[in-house]
């Protein structure tokens, strides 16, 4: 059987940790920021963990 590729959209998108869990960049902070609260944006900057009904679809894209 032939190797899984790894989806190279999600390898840009999904990180995974040291200890397996994924990680993944928040959304609404490309643009329209001056209405955005600071503190909101500082918020969206942080990294999440990948929703767990998620988890085993995002596995798959990267191959893992």
């Amino acid at each position: 059987m032939p190797k899984q590729k790894t989806d190279r959209g999600a390898a840009k998108r999904f990180k995974v940790t040291g200890s397996g869990r994924l990680r993944r960049r928040q959304a609404m902070r490309s643009h329209l920021l001056e209405k955005k609260t600071s503190t909101r944006t500082r918020r969206l900057g942080r990294e999440q963990d990948v929703a767990p009904a998620d988890v085993k679809a995002a596995k798959r894209l990267l191959g893992i």
